[in-house]
């Protein structure tokens, strides 16, 4: 690589976030996407388009949605079980909850932008 700061200064943000992507794919790079799934919200907030913020999560979790809909093998079925055990045990109580927090459900704090 041996790209500096320097490099990157005078390189479009585009061409960073293509090359990032295309390394990533490359790389079978789950966490980088994932990360950027979290973070994409909390960036949409901050450019100051709190619509789009929520928007970005619908899109990200129907695309999640999708791709766990869309495999077919009740193997990975099997083997996702405990995943979705653990999160309804951890946040199941907090369906009923959602128009406490800020009165129309949305979480009034930011973001977990942690890479989990």
């Amino acid at each position: 690589m041996g790209e500096n700061s320097t490099d990157f200064d005078q390189t479009s943000t585009e061409d960073l976030r293509e090359r990032a992507a295309e390394l990533a794919r490359k790389r079978w790079d789950v966490r980088f996407f994932w990360r950027l799934l979290r973070m994409i919200p909390a960036a949409e907030a901050a450019a100051g388009n709190e619509e789009g913020s929520r928007a970005s999560i619908a899109q990200a979790s129907g695309f999640l949605y999708e791709a766990l809909s869309a495999e077919s093998d009740p193997k990975v079925h099997e083997a996702l079980r405990p995943v979705y055990i653990d999160y309804l045990r951890e946040h199941g109580g907090e369906e009923d909850a959602g128009d406490e927090r800020n009165g129309d459900g949305d979480a009034s704090e930011a973001p977990d932008r942690s890479e989990g």
